[in-house]
C-alpha cells in the first residue's frame, strides 16, 4: 500500500484499539492488540504519518529510533535488592524501569494525554545483544519487567533488506504476532502532501517532468546512490529559505540532500531554467489579467518548457490558496471569540476590554500548551497567534480610543472592525478567484482545450486547499473546464471523496 493508505490503516487501528465498551474495558483485550510493523523504504514518511495520525486523533506520541538504545537503556539497568524465600533471605536481581517506558510516563505527565502511540523506528536493524529485548517486546508488550500502559498503541517501523544491509529477520512465532503492512513509494500520494506543506515549485515541476527520479536507490562502483521523499523535502525547506535571504542556491546546496550526483546535476541545471522561465512567462502579469492573450510560440515548445509554465502557475495559486485558507479560519476563531465577549455581555456587568483580555489570556495559555504538548501542526500554531494579534489590536483600540467604558459604543467598535475585515478578505477571495479564471484563460487561448489543460485541471485536483476554494466561493472557469474535459464517472468519484475529506 502508498504512505496515505498506511496512515489510513494505523488511524483505523487507534480507533479500534482504544474503543471500550459500556463499562470502561477495551473490546480488544491489551495482550490481542496485536503491533503494527511497517516495512517500507527509508524516507518515504513513516515518521511523519505517526505525527499525522497522534494529531489528529488527540492522543500523545513518544517516538523512538531503536538502533540508538542499547541492552540496559531499552530493559534499565540491573540493581540487586532483597527477597525472602521459603523463609530465607535472598539477593535477586531486578532491573530499573526501561528509558523508553520511562518517557511513555513523562509524556502522559507532560501532556495530560493517557492514549498515545509508542512508535520504534529501525526495529529491524536492531544489534544482536537487543534483538532478544525487541522479540519479547513485540510479542508481550514489555521491556525487562516492565509493561507499556494501557492506552498507547505500539506502531514499529524497519526498511526492507535490500535497503540496509544489517536488517534482521523476525522468526515465525513474532511475525504471527504482529500486523505486517508493506509500504511502498508513491509519487501521486506524496504530491497531496507536498502541497499542503507548500513544497517548493521546481521541485513538483521537476518531478512531474522526471517522475521516475522522485524516489531512487542503487549501488554502483561508488557506492550508494539514492534520492528519497525526505531528501525533497528538506531541500525544499531550505531553498525556500535560502531565496527570502538571498543565499545561494547551486548543484552543492542539491548534493547535501539529493544524494546522486547525477539527479542533483540535472536538478540543479533545471532549477536555473525554473528561474528563467519565471521571468520569461511573467505569471503575476498572467494572474493578474494584465497577459490575457495566449502565446503561440509555446504550442510548439518542448514539452518540459509547458510543464514547467504549468508549474509556476499552479505554484503561484497553491500560496493564494493557502492563504484563503488560513484567513477564513483565523476569522472564524475571531469570530468565535467576538460571539463569546457579546454573550459574556448579557450574563454580566464586565466591559468589553475586560472581557477581551481574559479572551487573550485564555487563548495564549490554549497556545503555549497546545505548542508544548506538539500535538498542532506549524500552520495551527500559527493561525492561534493570529488571533491573539487581532484580540491585542482590538484591545489597543478600544483602551486609546474610549478610555471610559461604554459597552455601546465598544460593540459598534467591535461589529464595524469585524464587518472591514470581512470586506477585506472578501475582497482577497475574489481576486484569487479572478486569477485562477486569468489562469485558465491564458491556458486555454495558447493551448486550447488539449493536454495542457487537462493537466493543470489535474494539478489543481491534488490541491486540497484549492479544491476547498473552488468548493466555497465557486470559480465559473474552472466549473466549466471541468466538466468540458474531465467528465466521466471515475473523476466525479473522486471529486467527491475528495471533497468528503474537506
Amino acid at each position: 500500500m502508498n504512505i496515505r493508505q498506511a496512515k489510513e490503516a494505523v488511524r483505523d487501528t487507534i480507533r479500534a484499539y482504544l474503543s471500550r465498551d459500556d463499562s470502561g474495558h477495551f473490546l480488544i483485550p491489551v495482550e490481542r492488540q496485536r503491533p503494527l510493523l511497517l516495512i517500507g523504504p527509508p524516507g518515504i514518511g513513516k515518521t511523519a504519518i505517526m505525527e499525522q495520525v497522534a494529531r489528529e486523533c488527540g492522543i500523545g506520541l513518544v517516538s523512538y529510533t531503536i538502533t540508538h538504545h542499547t541492552r540496559q537503556s531499552a530493559i534499565g539497568l540491573p540493581v540487586v535488592s532483597e527477597r525472602e524465600y521459603d523463609g530465607h533471605p535472598m539477593r535477586v536481581t531486578e532491573y530499573t524501569m526501561s528509558e523508553i517506558i520511562a518517557s511513555i510516563y513523562d509524556e502522559i505527565e507532560r501532556t495530560g494525554l493517557r492514549e498515545g502511540i509508542l512508535f520504534l523506528d529501525e526495529i529491524n536493524c536492531v544489534s544482536e545483544t537487543l534483538m532478544p529485548t525487541m522479540l519479547q517486546f513485540l510479542q508481550y508488550k514489555t521491556f525487562g519487567t516492565h509493561r507499556v500502559p494501557e492506552g498507547y498503541i505500539i506502531v514499529t517501523a524497519g526498511n526492507p533488506p535490500r535497503y540496509n544491509r544489517s536488517v534482521r529477520d523476525f522468526d515465525i512465532v513474532t511475525l504471527d504476532r504482529v500486523r505486517r503492512i508493506e509500504i511502498t513509494e508513491d509519487l501521486e500520494v506524496w504530491r497531496e502532501y507536498a502541497y499542503d506543506c507548500g513544497i517548493h515549485g521546481a521541485i513538483m515541476a521537476y518531478l512531474e517532468i522526471h517522475p521516475d527520479r522522485f524516489y531512487s536507490i542503487h549501488a554502483d562502483m561508488d557506492g550508494m546512490r539514492f534520492v528519497t521523499a525526505r531528501g525533497w523535502e528538506d531541500l525544499s525547506r531550505l531553498m525556500l529559505v535560502h531565496e527570502r535571504k538571498g543565499l545561494p542556491v547551486d548543484r552543492e546546496l542539491m548534493l547535501q540532500f539529493l544524494q546522486d550526483g547525477d539527479i542533483a546535476e540535472d536538478f540543479a541545471t533545471y532549477y536555473g531554467l525554473y528561474g528563467h522561465y519565471s521571468e520569461l512567462f511573467c505569471v503575476a502579469d498572467i494572474l493578474s489579467g494584465a497577459i490575457i492573450q495566449g502565446d503561440e510560440e509555446l504550442t510548439t515548445a518542448p514539452f518540459d518548457e509547458k510543464l514547467s509554465l504549468l508549474g509556476l502557475l499552479t505554484d503561484a495559486l497553491a500560496v493564494r490558496f493557502r492563504t484563503y485558507v488560513c484567513e477564513r479560519t483565523i476569522q472564524e476563531k475571531v469570530l468565535s471569540v467576538l460571539q463569546r465577549v457579546s454573550g459574556r455581555l448579557r450574563d454580566g456587568d464586565a466591559t468589553v476590554r475586560d472581557i477581551l483580555e481574559e479572551e487573550l489570556s485564555d487563548l495564549r495559555a490554549d497556545t503555549l500548551h497546545k505548542e508544548k504538548t506538539g500535538r498542532y501542526s506549524p500552520q495551527d500554531i500559527r493561525v492561534m497567534y493570529s488571533v491573539q494579534e487581532a484580540l491585542k489590536y482590538l484591545s489597543g483600540e478600544l483602551n486609546e480610543k474610549a478610555p471610559a467604558p461604554d459597552r455601546a459604543s465598544e460593540q459598534a467598535f467591535l461589529r464595524e472592525w469585524f464587518s472591514d475585515r470581512e470586506k477585506d478578505r472578501q475582497q482577497a477571495c475574489d481576486v484569487t478567484g479572478e486569477a485562477l479564471t486569468n489562469a485558465f484563460t491564458y491556458l486555454a487561448r495558447t493551448f486550447g482545450e488539449g493536454q495542457e489543460l487537462v493537466l493543470f485541471l489535474t494539478e489543481l485536483g491534488r490541491d486540497a486547499d484549492a479544491l476547498r476554494f473552488v468548493h466555497e466561493h465557486g470559480n465559473e472557469a474552472y466549473e466549466h473546464y471541468n466538466e468540458l474535459l474531465l467528465l466521466g464517472d471515475r473523476r466525479r468519484a473522486l471529486q467527491a471523496e475528495a471533497l468528503a475529506l474537506l
